[in-house]
């Protein structure tokens, strides 16, 4: 009986694996539709940054420098989206954050860090579940929320605490 369960687990978790890869495939093979609607509806073509840890430090905050007092190294206000690329939820969320990228183009950064390839940056925040988004005001000290927001709270959010 337990090898049964086992071996169902096992092939439950394969499949689900398989089904996100061929989304992934077919999401990326429709981008370019996408970007076509995107300049037709006259939103803008900024795009979500994916950072690296050193990049993080350079554009963000330099916390190995600076571990006790926060020190946004930014000149417009933005947010961190901690992801992971077999996180539905974090997949649910990207095409929203795209399109707040082209909807606050030239007044906030929208950036991304894949915890799986950045662990210890995720670490250093905390981040123990995705996807989970940090908010950096350009003065004052970031909010971080857990979860996949609809779009009109991540709205309220901007316009109220970062660009008030």
């Amino acid at each position: 009986m337990k090898l049964f369960k086992q071996t169902f687990t096992l092939l439950f978790l394969l499949l689900t694996l398989m089904a996100c890869a061929g989304n992934a495939n077919k999401n990326a093979k429709s981008g370019d539709n996408n970007s076509e609607l995107k300049q037709k509806k006259g939103v803008k073509n900024m795009k979500v940054i994916h950072l690296t840890k050193a990049e993080f430090l350079e554009k963000v905050y330099n916390f190995e420098k600076n571990p006790n007092d926060w020190k946004y190294e930014g000149d417009k206000p933005a947010i961190v989206d901690f992801f992971a690329t077999w996180c539905g939820p974090c997949n649910a969320l990207s095409p929203i954050m795209e399109e707040l990228a082209g909807e606050y183009d030239g007044k906030i950064y929208i950036y991304k860090v894949d915890v799986d390839q950045e662990e210890d940056l995720a670490a250093a925040f905390g981040v123990r579940s995705i996807p989970t988004l940090l908010f950096i005001p350009q003065n004052g000290k970031p909010t971080i929320t857990q979860g996949a927001l609809p779009k009109s709270d991540l709205k309220k959010m901007i316009d109220q605490h970062l660009l008030k």
